[in-house]
């Protein structure tokens, strides 16, 4: 069977982009290396005829940040995830307990069309494992007012996973097609489970995930999204959004932080290349190089832990509720913050509510800080004196098809706008996928926190908090697929791929939408 992946993971476009425009060429070079030389090239976006479009972002407890989506007949909302690929929702036919005791709206079948293809998606990090599993289906799929006809998507049937659960109904992935298990599972069957890559490749247009049609299409007025979340905890602040085709309005390319997404070969668990791009590589999930981590001006070491070493990295992960390291360096900032957790390593991480506390991301060579309202939490209701460190949780460490060190979730969302740059996904060397960054973080923030302390003093020391419910596109816009024509050489080479392990996906315990490789690979044979 053909899975998407990594070398170890379960979980590309046409041959040139439809008048997309071409930020400035990063020459080809190791795919291993973090691309460090090219960190502080600016990217040139151009202001051509595309669509755009931005939609609001729910918002439960700073936790599960969802987008309103509509399928066929049906509007609900799914969790806001860059961690994975693909988008799946609860459907009508689910019978599982946590179906039946949701209450979100689930996805009306009647309007679907079958693929006879079928996932069965496993999240769980090493010591936690949920499913979803269903039917890949058809149906007219919008997102943010843009909507793609024929979008494949997974019909779940069968799920334990919370992502059903909390006025949600499933999740849409918005990382690259190298992670879609659906894509692979519709291309496996029109192609009788293909020995190459090919098929894979191109057939992103019409069976890829939702945005990367998008950004293929040609129609959009660049191929990319941005993202920022609101603060519904501790000081409700900031409009949470998810923006399409263009940078938000408030933010001009001059201010972006841009830097190149790790591209993955097969011997670090991405994809094979196909044989009409043999020497390309591919990203495989928005995985940034990071420069250093700081708490409170003092750079962190990067870790003791053993495992694969490929440079320090970070995953960029809106479906991760939390900021996650590796554990020896997690646990040195909570020592450092905490004394009674330096005390009892067993015990919780409190500290002064009071005392703000700088975690600080150095990425291309500009400090990210988490505002500090953003790295406490409540110890407990009706106590705005003693907070915890419960934001920053270790994590697995890196491994093959997972090089990444960090995981930045929520926390660092609500801090920082964060612009995701698909590039050519077909040949990644002409115009390579990359991240940019803007922080939020008010010059005040401290002051902030103090203010936020007092308010909750005198609300009887509960820090004030709301919910936002992800809001619904008022207009909706139909676009045109790309067909794609490889050259007849590579046409005919479709077979069939010796059987691999079952796909699973992962997450970190915090969040039942991040991923963490555990299993499969690209394995041709």
């Amino acid at each position: 069977m053909f899975f998407p992946g990594w070398s170890t993971l379960l979980f590309v476009l046409s041959i040139s982009y439809l008048a997309v425009a071409l930020p400035v060429p990063i020459s080809k070079r190791s795919h291993d290396s973090l691309q460090r030389q090219s960190l502080r090239l600016p990217i040139s976006l151009q202001k051509r005829a595309g669509l755009t479009s931005e939609a609001g972002v729910g918002d439960l407890a700073d936790l599960i940040y969802t987008v309103s989506v509509n399928l066929g007949n049906t509007t609900t909302a799914v969790v806001l995830d860059t961690g994975s690929s693909d988008l799946w929702v609860m459907s009508d036919a689910c019978k599982t307990d946590v179906c039946q005791q949701s209450s979100s709206t689930p996805y009306a079948t009647a309007t679907a069309r079958h693929t006879e293809a079928g996932v069965n998606l496993q999240f769980g990090d090493s010591t936690t494992g949920t499913h979803a599993s269903g039917p890949v289906v058809l149906d007219t799929v919008a997102l943010a007012g843009l909507s793609m006809e024929d979008q494949p998507f997974a019909a779940i049937n069968d799920t334990n996973n919370s992502a059903a659960q909390h006025g949600t109904a499933g999740l849409i992935g918005l990382g690259f097609p190298s992670q879609s298990f659906v894509q692979a599972a519709v291309v496996n069957k029109q192609f009788n489970s293909p020995p190459t890559t090919d098929a894979f490749v191109t057939g992103t247009a019409s069976n890829g995930p939702l945005l990367s049609r998008l950004a293929m299409s040609g129609q959009l007025e660049n191929p990319m999204f941005a993202v920022a979340f609101q603060r519904n905890t501790i000081d409700v602040s900031g409009s949470g959004s998810i923006t399409i085709g263009q940078l938000p309005d408030e933010i001009d390319n001059s201010s972006i932080t841009w830097v190149p997404v790790r591209l993955y070969g097969a011997e670090d668990g991405g994809q094979n290349p196909p044989t009409f791009a043999p020497n390309e590589t591919y990203p495989l999930r928005w995985e940034v190089p990071l420069d250093g981590v700081f708490l409170d001006g003092q750079k962190l070491s990067d870790t003791n832990a053993t495992g694969v070493n490929k440079g320090l990295s970070a995953l960029i992960d809106t479906g991760n509720s939390l900021i996650r390291g590796p554990q020896d360096v997690v646990n040195s900032v909570l020592r450092t913050v905490s004394p009674q957790f330096a005390a009892d390593p067993t015990s919780r991480p409190l500290f002064p509510c009071a005392t703000p506390h700088n975690l600080t991301f150095q990425i291309g060579g500009k400090m990210f800080p988490l505002d500090p309202r953003d790295f406490i939490s409540p110890n407990s209701t009706q106590d705005a004196t003693n907070c915890v460190a419960r934001n920053v949780v270790a994590t697995d460490p890196p491994s093959k098809g997972s090089l990444y060190s960090w995981s930045l979730g929520a926390p660092f969302f609500k801090s920082n706008t964060v612009v995701f740059y698909y590039g050519n996904l077909t040949h990644p060397s002409v115009d390579p996928p990359r991240i940019g960054f803007v922080s939020n973080v008010p010059q005040n923030a401290n002051d902030l926190l103090q203010q936020a302390i007092a308010d909750a003093n005198a609300q009887g020391g509960v820090f004030e908090s709301t919910v936002d419910v992800a809001p619904t596109a008022s207009s909706v816009i139909t676009v045109s697929a790309t067909s794609l024509t490889l050259p007849t050489a590579s046409a005919t080479i479709i077979d069939r791929l010796a059987s691999s392990p079952s796909p699973t996906s992962s997450t970190d315990t915090s969040s039942a939408f991040s991923s963490r490789a555990l299993a499969t690979y690209w394995s041709i044979h």
